[in-house]
């Protein structure tokens, strides 16, 4: 920080180009208030190359900083000019798709162009483990819940519009790469009437499905052993898979252009009191800064759970309201990517085994990505993003090359793993305000969901804050009242 401050004094005595004001005094989130206690330096350039003159000295101070500490991850940051305010209206923890979502929605319905002063706070600058960018980006309409299957025909609307929603003047349209291949679940004879049972549900809600014999299914897709299988279910449009790295940019890059305010840092504290304050540690940085506001949306993802802990929650006795914790926590899963020149071809559908075994092309060339939830008593460890291989020799690739054949002869070409934010009580979303703190909204625990769903979810929440309560989509059940009810909203045939 010294090496900064120095050389922010020499470029103004030198150049004397940017006149500035340091705000050293800390702000605070008060009943809804991020603490993001950093320097905070305002001004103009006098000339139009001055940027590019200072970073390159920024980037000659990166370079000479990492030489002189060998061995070491730390790097200094990169020139910013987005700096945390001290006031929002409101403030949203998780910069992943489902928070942009909610920042875009959220000024899509503001009264008045900058009515709103939204800020969304990330914890990792560079997404390396963000559940949004290591998910399968797949989008399906075949859940046994109504609610779940109009989320998904609300957000598959969405995506097949998207640059009616998220285009930007004098940007690139965009493109995510939709591949509407649908989606296939197989049943055995266990759970066959479950299959049709969820069809009716799907078909009453509007949902384009259509249920296959195993001769129809042969007779569709040739490459399956359909040995052991009873029944087979079909989506015929609104599923697929695209692009989540897309998506995610294209909600980010909208809602900042619309004047959302984009924020990295972890949020270390989060206290209530006539206004909530919020305390996020800047990276790669000891400095906090507090940003006071009315509103917080925990969209945290993954560590939504241990964001709500700060508050206390779930510290109290058990038959208490705030003794009942967010039950999400991180569930590690692991994506395999493998090679078969002979494996099925364009019209391969995201396959669902009833193993739990799934699988979907990737591009072209015989490329496909794989992959299957662990049991229960299997879970891996989450302390690391780290992948392991055998579980794909043990439990993925035997069901793989049973149910495709062609499946045998494959290359594993690479991996990665992700985080689920795990729902502990249902595996579904939680979404809406918590019974206690009339000011902070829920949306999280999607539990493999969070991606497919994040159009219509934003959108939902932002009719909750903004209007008070659901418009579109009554989504009333995926609310926080029903763990205090111990009222589970179950999905049948989870994956």
């Amino acid at each position: 920080m010294s090496t900064w401050r120095r050389l922010h004094v020499k470029v103004r005595t030198t150049h004397g180009l940017l006149t500035s004001r340091r705000l050293t005094e800390p702000h605070t989130w008060l009943y809804g208030h991020v603490t993001l206690r950093q320097s905070l330096s305002t001004g103009r350039p006098l000339r139009n190359d001055f940027f590019k003159d200072l970073e390159a000295q920024l980037a000659a101070m990166r370079k000479k900083a990492a030489d002189a500490l060998s061995g070491s991850s730390w790097t200094p940051n990169d020139l910013n000019l987005n700096r945390a305010p001290e006031r929002a209206d409101i403030v949203i923890i998780g910069g992943g798709v489902v928070g942009w979502s909610v920042a875009y929605w959220l000024k899509q319905k503001e009264r008045a162009r900058g009515g709103l002063k939204v800020v969304v706070v990330e914890r990792d600058p560079m997404y390396s483990q963000a559940s949004t960018v290591l998910s399968a980006g797949g989008i399906r309409q075949q859940f046994s819940l109504p609610e779940n299957i109009c989320l998904s025909l609300a957000s598959a609307d969405f995506l097949r519009n998207i640059n009616e929603h998220l285009s930007v003047l004098n940007e690139d349209p965009v493109d995510l790469q939709f591949n509407q291949s649908g989606y296939l679940f197989l049943a055995s004879e266990e759970v066959a009437h479950i299959m049709e049972e969820n069809y009716n549900t799907q078909r009453n809600a509007g949902a384009k499905v259509s249920l296959l014999s195993p001769t129809q299914l042969k007779e569709k897709f040739p490459w399956i052993n359909t040995d052991d299988v009873v029944l087979a279910s079909y989506g015929l449009e609104n599923e697929g898979w695209f692009d989540p790295w897309t998506l995610l940019n294209a909600f980010r890059r909208k809602a900042i252009s619309m004047g959302v305010i984009q924020c990295f840092g972890e949020v270390t504290g989060h206290c209530i009191s006539t206004r909530t304050q919020t305390q996020v540690q800047m990276p790669n940085s000891l400095e906090y800064q507090p940003v006071s506001c009315t509103i917080v949306v925990n969209a945290a993802g993954a560590f939504s759970g241990k964001l709500t802990e700060m508050l206390g929650l779930g510290s109290s006795p058990k038959d208490t309201i705030t003794g009942i914790p967010l039950p999400v926590e991180p569930r590690k899963r692991y994506v395999y990517v493998v090679h078969c020149p002979d494996g099925p071809g364009l019209d391969t559908p995201f396959l669902i085994d009833y193993s739990g075994v799934y699988f979907r092309r990737e591009g072209l060339g015989g490329n496909y990505i794989t992959g299957a939830s662990p049991e229960e008593a299997e879970e891996p460890d989450t302390s690391n993003l780290e992948v392991d291989h055998q579980f794909f020799e043990d439990r993925v690739w035997p069901r793989l090359a049973y149910r495709v054949p062609a499946f045998e002869n494959l290359k594993v070409t690479s991996a990665w793993a992700g985080f689920y934010d795990y729902n502990t009580f249902d595996q579904n979303g939680i979404i809406g305000l918590h019974p206690l703190i009339n000011n902070m909204y829920f949306a999280t625990g999607f539990s493999g969901h969070g991606l497919q769903h994040s159009p219509a979810v934003g959108r939902a929440v932002a009719e909750l804050i903004v209007d008070g309560n659901f418009k579109t989509l009554d989504l009333t059940g995926f609310g926080f009242q029903r763990i205090l009810a111990q009222e589970p909203m179950l999905e049948r045939n989870i994956v």
